[in-house]
């Protein structure tokens, strides 16, 4: 691989960082897209390469996060358990499965989440409407079990998945919930990538210079998404997954 090609992909590391910090995904939503339309490689290969990037920006988003006092330990806690081994049950599948269906199943997964996502921002709450009352904590095992399973599954899909669902269930604030989706695929990307790994659906020369990049911007994502209201925050995170989702539409036609 020549100098300008890793100029390029650290450069497209650094706005794949950012954007994993400002929504709380690591950055892998976009990478699995990017790698498959900007250099050809299949879905598998996409989402194995797209976690050389996703650990080292979930660590680092995560401390970011945790660092601002706003994570509940003990969902973050449930979150992560539940989502580990079902994280090595979701990629086992992933590697056996054909990349067009994998592929469109994604952008479908990705499209249902952003509409649930976009009535949560633009929705209006009743006047004199309750308030609604949070789920307990111990839910955050299913939700973390689901999670880990898309994570596996699809490289990123357990923190999108987790997002908007544990704002809604437990009443965290929309930058909160993103602190909770990056607790949730923590563990589970290491065990997803040593998955690919073995499978040999890596590519780590792609990875590496990807997750440099990443690692130096992931901080300013976070910063700015404590700096957004929380409608504006929710509605990009919504508009950011259809972006990727017609990407990944485009690269199945």
């Amino acid at each position: 691989m020549d100098i300008l090609r890793i100029a390029e992909l650290f450069g497209a590391g650094l706005v794949l960082g950012a954007l994993g910090g400002l929504l709380g995904i690591g950055g892998g939503m976009f990478a699995i897209p990017l790698l498959g339309l900007w250099l050809g490689l299949d879905q598998q290969h996409a989402q194995g390469t797209s976690l050389v990037m996703v650990v080292p920006n979930v660590a680092v988003g995560l401390w970011n996060y945790a660092r601002r006092g706003a994570l509940d330990k003990r969902l973050s806690l449930a979150l992560a358990v539940a989502a580990l081994p079902c994280t090595y049950l979701g990629a086992r599948i992933a590697v056996h499965v054909p990349s067009a269906p994998l592929r469109i199943a994604f952008a479908i997964f990705l499209l249902c989440i952003a509409g649930f996502s976009a009535y949560r921002a633009l929705a209006r709450r009743a006047p004199g409407a309750a308030e609604r009352v949070p789920a307990p904590w111990q839910a955050a095992f299913g939700v973390g079990g689901l999670g880990g399973i898309l994570s596996g599954l699809f490289g990123v899909g357990g923190a999108v998945f987790a997002v908007p669902l544990t704002s809604f269930l437990f009443g965290v604030s929309q930058a909160a919930a993103q602190g909770l989706g990056l607790a949730l695929v923590a563990p589970g990307t290491l065990v997803g990538v040593a998955t690919y790994a073995v499978a040999g659906d890596v590519d780590w020369a792609v990875g590496i210079p990807l997750a440099i990049g990443g690692v130096l911007s992931v901080p300013s994502g976070v910063k700015v998404a404590y700096k957004l209201p929380e409608r504006t925050l929710r509605l990009a995170f919504t508009a950011l997954m259809v972006v990727a989702a017609l990407a990944l539409i485009v690269r199945a036609a």
